[in-house]
């Protein structure tokens, strides 16, 4: 459990000494021993704070200390705004999500606004840029251009000369050019022009609109009346896209925000709490991903609960609003979205969707879900009111009178699709006059009809796998579920929290506190083809691709813990991808596809040691973990062909990539040389489980026979160093990298490579631990922490497992990359390197398997 108080805090060397008989010595004493006793353990401070976390694309995010600095947003970063406001005596505080800023286009993006432009994709004659050029010959269409969904005119990577396009528009004058941006979305190099001034020469690309202050030169070129914006962007690689306009942010007038005294998180909830004027809040947001109970943990509901409390025990009148942005249903600000109410027995609730439906229209890494609806539900009670309209309309009617609009100043009007961005659906929960406590509760929750592509085959959700569960059948039955799933979810992140303290100490429990719902939320549970558990991950902002293997692999420790059943859904599409004659290789597949659209491998390149060696060695987990080889004898046969390609090619692996790919190919990799010899000692064990005993024990003896070779060639031969083991068996001088695959011959009870290897490795990496981290190795002073906690588990004492634990939990803690948990971090300034909001975090809960995978 992570806790955070934000209004007061206290130093140890802010204690002045004082006599012991002194009263103010017993105050401070006190006080100290009060705050220490009840909060020291509980301090750290996430770099983001999870509020809704279910799948990919129905996750939510905090990403500021106080929940009132920012709007809230998706893992992705893009703004998916959640409103609250308590009003107290008529008086009204913010205490979620502050207002997005908005924006007045002088020149809208197609992100927003439709618009047509002159281009051409021939090198035009000098002067093209100017405002007085005559683009006559030139062609007219649709922006954006590019070969991307988004794009309404084609543009493509083999015109080699670009594009080149011309747009004229109108400025009054009013806007302050200091204060306005260049909006742009552009792949590759790009520059752009204003009345034939060059404003912006910008190379690469980025995959997102980003807006950039409008240079000192595009200031002074801009003129009141007509102005020509000129763009030229070239592709020589890849993707193609462009997009460019000219905004104006808004000014909005600010609600005072209510005082946050603190913030909890704990394995599936978030707790803030608030003081109001006379009044105490807590929010609660709570996902009950509880993992023993795959129905429940795959319903893609959250709860937010608000309990409210007067201090003076006198009575105030109090009611709280909350909203939810359309863009909660979109992937760009700009789609329009519909609107609608509805009740049924027990509920009343609004829903938001795109007005298009795209299912499964797109695929990628930096993409929101635009198809299905988002719902927000609340109890049918005295006092509860949804409506849904026009974003400021709703809000203002609340902050006049408590209630939300009757009349028509919200509706939107015609009740026609709007910009995502400009709408709402919303709650009032009116809680009357209150002179000591009172507490009520909504629900979010999101339909997304069908979840992945399943080699040409749509899926739906698990939660939905009969086709008879609707959203609202869905909703009612959580809302039934309430108090029960409350009390469960108190009880399962105590024990959660007490078991990893009991495991790794306090800092630990904290990191896996922190890390569990980011790390099922990366993934889908969805009913696959034969009505089987598919449990499919995304690899956020790293290639977005779905079902990895090697994100599975380090993701696997939580769900062996918690229900082995998700990490055979994990596995399985895998499994199914070779056996179907789909993947015809020897060894695994790096992927099924790119999310949500399972179709097959579309990673560029193969790590075939890699995903072998993780397939057999996260089947003997599951062996371990369930007491016998069932699961591995239903693909015994595929098993036995990736065991032979790690015979004939694992140990000394040629030059290619393994899980740490970001690091570059490599020969003859000492750790993935491991990860070979460990993945036949696995299939050795699970063969014997399965009564081959003949065959266990030759594999067995193979992986043996390899470790003895395997230390004769990493063993480090440089002269006056400590004694650990190369990076590469190429005897290069002083290299080192974590052997975090060691740590399976530990759990697994193999005992391949003798005990006193790991603890010579353990000694050396702690002579080479910086302020946040063990390095990865000796190439980079980056690192990944969940490898760093693998390699921790290796420890035999107590007392080094801390010491690799303390550096990560202070990197958490101080990170200055406010994201949900990245992976891939510097170990000398605490930096995101890359990665965020990934499952592999789930690798965390390692050291937690201890004992439990030797049945």
């Amino acid at each position: 459990m992570v806790y955070v108080v934000d209004d007061f805090r206290v130093s140890t060397n802010q204690l002045v000494p004082m006599q012991k008989n002194s009263a103010l010595f017993v105050s401070v004493a006190l006080l100290s021993s009060l705050l220490f006793g009840q909060l020291s353990a509980q301090n750290l401070r996430p770099p983001a704070y999870p509020l809704i976390t279910h799948d990919p694309y129905f996750s939510v995010w905090s990403m500021t200390d106080k929940l009132t600095d920012s709007p809230t947003r998706h893992w992705t970063g893009k703004p998916q705004s959640l409103e609250g406001i308590i009003r107290v005596d008529g008086k009204a505080y913010q205490f979620l999500g502050a207002v997005p800023t908005s924006y007045e286009a002088i020149l809208p993006t197609g992100e927003t606004q439709s618009y047509t432009a002159q281009y051409t994709t021939k090198k035009p004659t000098t002067g093209w840029e100017k405002a007085d050029f005559n683009a006559g010959g030139w062609q007219t269409g649709p922006g954006p251009f590019g070969d991307t969904p988004e794009a309404k005119t084609k543009w493509v990577t083999t015109d080699k000369d670009g594009i080149y396009y011309r747009r004229e528009f109108t400025y009054d004058g009013k806007a302050d050019p200091a204060k306005l941006l260049l909006s742009i979305n552009h792949d590759d190099d790009v520059v752009v022009y204003l009345n034939g001034t060059k404003i912006l020469d910008k190379p690469d690309y980025v995959s997102e609109y980003v807006n950039l202050p409008l240079s000192a030169a595009g200031q002074k070129a801009l003129r009141k009346g007509k102005n020509v914006l000129a763009v030229h962007c070239i592709s020589p690689r890849g993707g193609s896209f462009i997009d460019v306009g000219i905004l104006n942010p808004v000014t909005t007038s600010i609600i005072p925000a209510a005082t946050q005294t603190g913030v909890t998180v704990s394995a599936t909830q978030t707790d803030y709490t608030f003081t109001a004027g006379p009044v105490n809040l807590v929010v609660n947001f709570m996902s009950p991903l509880l993992l023993d109970d795959v129905d429940v943990a795959a319903r893609p509901i959250t709860y937010v609960t608000f309990e409210v409390r007067s201090q003076d025990r006198k009575a105030h009148s109090v009611q709280v609003y909350l909203s939810e942005s359309g863009t909660m249903a979109t992937n760009t600000i700009g789609q329009e979205v519909v609107l609608k109410a509805g009740q049924a027995p027990g509920l009343i609730f609004q829903t938001a969707g795109t007005e298009a439906q795209p299912i499964l229209a797109k695929k990628g890494d930096n993409i929101r879900i635009d198809w299905g609806y988002a719902y927000l539900a609340a109890p049918q009670e005295t006092g509860n009111q949804t409506a849904n309209g026009m974003a400021p309309g709703l809000k203002e009617a609340f902050l006049t009178n408590g209630q939300l609009p009757t009349d028509t100043k919200a509706a939107v009007p015609g009740n026609k699709p709007r910009a995502a961005v400009d709408i709402a659906i919303a709650s009032v929960l009116d809680f009357g006059s209150i002179s000591k406590s009172a507490e009520k509760h909504l629900m979010l929750g999101y339909d997304d009809l069908y979840s992945v592509q399943y080699f040409k085959q749509n899926l739906r959700p698990w939660w939905r796998r009969d086709e008879k569960t609707t959203m609202i059948s869905l909703l009612q039955t959580a809302e039934k579920d309430y108090s029960r799933l409350r009390e469960k979810c108190k009880k399962f992140d105590n024990r959660l929290y007490s078991d990893a303290k009991k495991a790794g100490g306090k800092e630990y429990a904290d990191l896996c506190a922190l890390a569990y719902r980011q790390a099922i939320a990366a993934h889908k549970i969805v009913a696959g083809p034969k009505g089987e558990t598919l449990f499919l991950s995304k690899e956020n902002f790293s290639n977005g691709s779905i079902g990895t293997v090697d994100v599975t692999y380090p993701s696997a420790p939580l769900f062996l813990l918690y229900n082995p059943t998700l990490l055979k859904g994990m596995m399985e599409p895998i499994f199914q991808y070779s056996e179907s004659g789909r993947w015809k290789k020897p060894f695994a597949a790096h992927d099924v596809g790119t999310y949500p659209l399972a179709n097959g491998q579309t990673y560029g390149e193969d790590m075939p040691v890699e995903e072998c060696g993780n397939m057999l060695i996260l089947a003997g987990a599951i062996a371990g973990a369930e007491g016998n080889a069932d699961y591995a004898k239903q693909h015994w046969k595929t098993l036995t062909t990736w065991v032979e390609y790690l015979k004939k090619d694992g140990f000394d692996p040629a030059n290619q990539l393994c899980t740490d790919d970001f690091a570059g190919h490599i020969a003859r990799n000492a750790n993935l040389s491991v990860k070979a010899i460990l993945g036949i000692a696995a299939y050795g064990k699970m063969a014997t489980q399965l009564g081959d005993k003949a065959t266990g024990q030759s594999y067995l003896q193979t992986a043996r026979d390899m470790a003895v070779k395997w230390q004769q060639l990493s063993m480090d031969k440089t002269l006056n160093q400590l004694p650990h083991y190369d990076l590469t068996f190429e005897n290069q001088n002083d290299t080192w990298s974590q052997k975090y695959n060691l740590v399976w011959d530990k759990l697994l009870n193999l005992n391949i490579f003798p005990k006193e290897l790991t603890q010579t490795e353990i000694a050396y990496y702690l002579t080479k631990q910086r302020t946040y981290g063990l390095p990865l190795d000796s190439r980079k002073t980056y690192t990944k922490s969940d490898w760093i906690v693998w390699t921790a588990t290796l420890a035999k004492s107590n007392r080094d497992f801390e010491a690799f634990i303390k550096p990560v939990w202070k990197y958490v803690n101080e990170t200055p990359s406010r994201v949900p948990l990245s992976d891939w971090h510097e170990t000398t300034n605490a930096k995101q390197v890359g990665f965020q909001a990934r499952s592999v975090v789930g690798g965390y809960y390692i050291k937690m398997l201890e004992g439990k995978l030797s049945k």
